[in-house]
């Protein structure tokens, strides 16, 4: 194969032709990852998931503890995408160890969570938009579509989902650019929240509250049992969704240079330095939380800041004014770099998994234009993202949308079970695997089990219901409460079940060629 880079040699021994554009340096496969963890997103939007389940302890003890167990799996990942850099990662990886089934499941568990995860980031982002509008001008938030805050958060919605397909739709070494911009955003923007929080505040909560203090205002029982087995592990959503999405650098390998290196590297460092900043992001966030009444309440009318939100902690500690807008764009604007970031690697996905028929209408999603981007299934991934988001029209009596907290269950749900597919497969291969240039050693041996094991567990508490008024069988149950995650994870499953034993078993062999070495 005369003319060709080490990278395209590579791709062409695992069945591909250098299709997209190879423009990304390692620093950019690292900064895509970076850009979908985003500690501007995770952090500040599901906050309040861990301040209603488990309180402080639920993020100051918890963030460490479950950030340690997500290393864990990225490290297992770094392995697999340093053997095997191509766009599609997890599925390809799955198929290659373990054939074509695996490779099926696990291609559309990642692709489900990859349009919910994309889904949930750009629904947010809206929710801190329309609060920066609203408290900038007060006759928007009163009178823009009737007052009624869903339907502008829905929109605004709408408008970035718009907004970051467009981006979407140039080349990649733009893309490559934008994802740069957006690492110098995270680490200057948090560390600015961070001085704000540490200095503008009046009052500030002690070190023994950040780290002893619990809260349940989940509804369930306040027994110590239903508190660290059910309640507190609900918390830890709040990371378990922020850390996630660094399986990006793998669907970009097929754009990066030294991608059978830089793909590892993006993958464990992303998570590392995320985990870090996170933290520090957090923990600025509890040390300001003094005014915990206020936090813990939520009436639309006296305090719609409530309702133990991140947004509330900036509200009671800095007041309407200049410092709290500041923080509400810093935020904005880096959950508007991880959407965009989010759907690049989602349609790279979408395409990946196209090239090889498992897609129906792949041959539309499969194409590039002039850019060398596959602008289908951008448009694609977009739309869907809008469709999944609808129930989040409906409120609770908590005036918080349910809907959300489901997409992000199926995200994460999704996301870490492709995760943990071939994570088992290379275990299960021990000595027969074929490590890359980046390997694990012996240490795979049980690394690889901690992993699975954490992902395991993570996918029961998910889908349980995260409050009472979620459970079919009570008298209080209320639709609008329930977590439709289950419905939407094992639905699918079920879906993808029977179209294996009805249709796909007897044409869909895994990973296609696309090219022919000589």
């Amino acid at each position: 194969m005369p003319n060709t880079t080490d990278d395209e040699r590579r791709l062409a021994e695992l069945g591909y032709k250098q299709e997209l554009h190879r423009s990304w340096s390692g620093f950019s496969n690292f900064a895509i990852s970076f850009s979908i963890i985003s500690i501007l997103a995770g952090v500040f939007t599901t906050f309040a998931q861990a301040w209603n389940n488990g309180g402080p302890i639920a993020i100051s003890i918890g963030w460490p503890i479950i950030s340690a167990f997500i290393l864990i799996i990225g490290l297992c990942m770094s392995e697999l995408a340093s053997a095997y850099p191509t766009s599609g990662g997890i599925y390809w990886w799955a198929s290659k160890l373990g054939g074509a089934k695996a490779g099926f499941y696990t291609g559309w568990l990642n692709l489900i969570g990859l349009l919910a995860v994309t889904a949930s980031i750009g629904y947010f982002a809206a929710v801190f938009l329309n609060t920066l509008i609203g408290s900038i001008s007060e006759s928007y938030a009163t009178t823009f579509l009737g007052g009624a805050y869903l339907k502008q958060q829905f929109f605004l919605f709408v408008v970035i989902m718009a907004l970051v397909t467009v981006m979407n739709i140039f080349g990649g070494h733009l893309l490559a650019i934008v994802n740069n911009v957006s690492v110098w955003w995270h680490v200057f923007g948090s560390a600015a929240i961070i001085g704000i929080l540490v200095f503008a505040p009046t009052n500030h909560q002690s070190l023994k509250w950040m780290y002893t203090t619990q809260i349940n205002n989940s509804g369930f029982g306040n027994s110590n049992t239903t508190f660290w087995l059910y309640v507190l592990p609900l918390g830890f959503l709040l990371t378990q969704y922020t850390i996630t999405g660094f399986d990006a650098s793998a669907h970009l390998s097929e754009e990066t240079h030294g991608a059978h290196m830089a793909a590892a590297r993006g993958i464990w460092q992303s998570i590392f330095y995320s985990a870090i900043g996170g933290y520090l992001l957090l923990m600025a966030l509890l040390y300001a939380a003094s005014n915990t009444d206020y936090i813990n309440s939520f009436d639309p009318k006296v305090n719609p800041y409530g309702g133990g939100s991140s947004i509330a902690i900036l509200f009671t500690a800095l007041g309407n004014g200049a410092f709290f807008k500041l923080i509400l764009l810093i935020s904005t604007a880096g959950q508007i770099f991880c959407v965009n970031a989010s759907l690049t690697s989602c349609s790279r996905m979408m395409y990946a998994f196209s090239r090889d028929g498992a897609v129906p209408g792949g041959r539309l999603w499969k194409k590039v234009n002039k850019h060398r981007v596959p602008l289908n299934a951008v448009f694609v991934s977009s739309i869907i993202g809008v469709i999944i988001t609808l129930p989040a029209l409906w409120k609770t009596s908590s005036g918080a949308p349910t809907a959300f907290y489901a997409v992000v269950s199926v995200a994460v749900i999704g996301l870490y079970l492709a995760f943990m597919i071939p994570i088992y497969l290379r275990w299960k291969m021990a000595h027969n695997f074929t490590p890359g240039s980046w390997t694990l050693g012996s240490k795979y041996r049980w690394m690889n089990v901690v992993a699975v094991i954490e992902i395991l567990v993570i996918s029961v508490y998910f889908v349980l219901p995260f409050t009472p008024t979620g459970i079919p069988w009570r008298k209080d149950f209320n639709w609008t409460a329930v977590n439709y995650a289950p419905i939407l994870t094992f639905g699918s499953l079920l879906v993808l079940w029977i179209w294996w034993h009805l249709s796909v078993k007897n044409w869909f062999k895994g990973p296609l060629r696309t090219i022919d070495e000589t």
